[in-house]
């Protein structure tokens, strides 16, 4: 399945890219960047940007800031999500408090996500 792409959002994608929040700078320098499996960051996918992409596993990852747990947060989120799961897309999220007191287990869980959704395909082979 193609992907679409809202490429209007291409200069505020890469803006995103330069300003990463601390929470996204340390999950993609200290893990995601070296993963063995190619990962994007904001990545546009529609006309959203998601903070983390892994296309071979159909996986985005997501940082949740105070802002997500607002109504209207809420709301886009949930929006955001269901567009992504029509897809085929797994949407995992994570708190900025997650990153912060449990960064270890964060990245157990996104390499367990990863690994889950690829055995799939390796099997057909």
């Amino acid at each position: 399945m193609t992907i679409p792409k809202d490429n209007s959002q291409l200069e505020n994608a890469r803006r995103l890219r330069r300003d990463m929040t601390p929470y996204e700078r340390k999950l993609w320098y200290l893990f995601l960047r070296k993963y063995p499996v190619k990962i994007y960051k904001q990545r546009i996918i529609g006309r959203f940007i998601v903070d983390f992409y892994c296309a071979s596993a159909g996986l985005v990852i997501e940082l949740d800031g105070s802002q997500h747990y607002e109504s209207e947060g809420i709301a886009y989120d949930a929006e955001r999500s269901a567009f992504l799961n029509g897809l085929g897309l797994e949407v995992l999220r994570f708190s900025n408090r997650d990153i912060d007191r449990d960064f270890h287990g964060v990245c157990v869980q996104i390499d367990m996500e990863i690994q889950k959704r690829l055995r799939p395909l390796s099997q057909l082979r």
